[in-house]
């Protein structure tokens, strides 16, 4: 399996490193006949985009869309969709000494040595955040197709920054208010609570980690193909892929293992016609297909691995243990700028599946 591609039917091969010229995506297997410009991208992306406030990175890439197939006439064609971003504004100097004195908590160690010293270092290269830059472009494509043939909708917010929570959010007021603030939480006393965390976590020179929650309404009941392409097999791989994420749960998650089995089935009964459950312990997912519920995930971020204060590391042509101070921009907390990129790979999970399942046809009509 290729490490940069990811579906079946919607097939996505990620490009680029963080200091490399570009960054970009390649779409293939995008139904014929959706309508689609950089309009219709640009958006999530500036919403991912670095240099926004001040409890976030400081390198300020414009992030411009640029769609180079696959389009005509303001419709896709079918034919593979390439598009991609420009890297202008990156300072590769800080990175000189990783290639002998590997950062704690990153991959510049592993990656020297299964690369043999040739991978890109500057700025994590393939394996840096901006990558997840592609994810948001196929991510936009995906969710206007959900939304345009089936009526899905995928929705990600903050819910906790280090030990601080949010609460009683629904599903109204997340997408009214989780892009209202710098911490992208709905629960807006929360939200300042987080902010005031990160600043003063970021002026000791240090970084906090967090849970995005992720809610997917609309979907047909038996998308997910058992037992090893299950919905939430495929969609836990394609979290996984964001930088930083160590953690994901469905529906009662963790806190169901605590229950009863009378306590977390999720009970069958009819509403408006329609065969839903009491509950949604399952998080909308049950044998690795869709039930018709909404999904229900939380992701949990780790603390951002480049931080200022001193740590202790080995140097490797020595190996000699070191002190290292990390330089450069970098996000004292990724969880703010992490919910479109999280809706954005899902939502290609989803679509991915759509297709495979035959609830999308190669052409739209």
């Amino acid at each position: 399996m290729v490490g940069s591609l990811i579906g079946e039917r919607f097939a996505c091969t990620s490009f680029g490193e963080s200091h490399g010229k570009c960054v970009g995506m390649i779409v293939d297997g995008c139904p014929a006949g959706l309508r689609l410009d950089e309009t219709d991208i640009q958006p999530l992306l500036d919403l991912r985009k670095p240099g926004q406030t001040i409890i976030a990175t400081q390198r300020k890439e414009e992030d411009k869309i640029e769609i180079l197939s696959g389009v005509f006439n303001g419709f896709t064609t079918g034919a593979p969709i390439c598009m991609l971003i420009w890297n202008n504004e990156h300072d590769s100097r800080s990175y000189e000494s990783v290639v002998t004195r590997p950062r704690p908590g990153h991959s510049d160690y592993p990656a020297k040595v299964k690369y043999a010293g040739y991978a890109d270092y500057r700025g994590g290269g393939r394996f840096s955040g901006r990558l997840t830059a592609t994810f948001v472009m196929a991510g936009a494509i995906a969710q206007k197709l959900l939304y345009h043939t089936l009526g899905i909708e995928t929705t990600a917010y903050t819910v906790q920054i280090g030990q601080i929570k949010a609460n009683n959010i629904d599903l109204e007021n997340a997408r009214k208010n989780r892009y209202t603030n710098d911490t992208r939480c709905p629960d807006l006393d929360a939200a300042r609570q987080m902010r005031e965390a990160i600043l003063q976590t970021k002026k000791e020179g240090d970084s906090l980690g967090g849970v995005i929650e992720c809610i997917c309404t609309g979907l047909p009941v038996g998308l997910g193909e058992p037992i090893f392409s299950s919905l939430e097999a495929d969609i836990s791989r394609a979290v996984f892929s964001i930088p930083a994420v160590k953690a994901i749960e469905f529906g009662s998650g963790f806190l169901g293992s605590e229950k009863k089995g009378s306590e977390n089935n999720d009970l069958f009964t009819i509403k408006n016609g329609n065969i839903v459950t009491k509950t949604n312990n399952a998080g909308g997912i049950l044998g690795g297909l869709s039930n018709g519920m909404p999904i229900r995930m939380r992701i949990g971020f780790k603390p951002a691995s480049s931080i200022s204060r001193t740590q202790r590391t080995l140097d490797i042509s020595t190996l000699s243990e070191i002190d290292l101070t990390v330089t450069g921009r970098h996000d004292p907390c990724v969880v703010p700028r992490a919910p479109p990129v999280v809706e954005s790979i899902v939502s290609v999970i989803i679509a991915d599946h759509a297709l495979r399942s035959g609830f999308i046809g190669t052409v739209l009509e």
